[in-house]
């Protein structure tokens, strides 16, 4: 049978064998513990990024549709001023006809001058 001494060794090594796992357990269990708040801070990094991000985006999309409306406004504008463009053309091809009209009159007047000039006798001015 047992003596009463080797119950209690036996009962002394249990007891720090169940405090040394007691203790591995619980290290354990921080560990875990940490790594998981590690991991679930990371992911409320994420988060927090990722709505940021959204918010960018979504400002970009109301620039892109700002913009969008100022191309729409800007082609409006360019097509009215089409019609001034069609306008200053067709001004400006009567001008040409009207120089080149002129300039055949003043062929006329001149060579009309020395006509005048030669059946009145009188000298050419300079």
């Amino acid at each position: 049978m047992a003596t009463p001494a080797k119950e209690e060794a036996a009962a002394g090594q249990r007891d720090e064998l169940t405090d040394s796992l007691s203790e591995l357990f619980t290290n354990v269990s921080l560990m875990v513990r940490g790594e998981l708040q590690g991991t679930n801070n990371q992911l409320s990094l994420l988060e927090k990024m990722n709505q940021r991000v959204t918010e960018e985006y979504s400002n970009y999309g109301d620039v892109a549709s700002g913009l969008r409306v100022f191309v729409e406004q800007l082609n409006e504008k360019n097509q009215r001023f089409d019609e001034y463009t069609t306008q200053i053309d067709a001004i400006d091809q009567q001008v040409s006809e009207f120089e080149a009209v002129v300039s055949m009159l003043d062929k006329h007047v001149s060579m009309l001058e020395k006509k005048v000039k030669s059946a009145y006798h009188i000298a050419p001015t300079q």
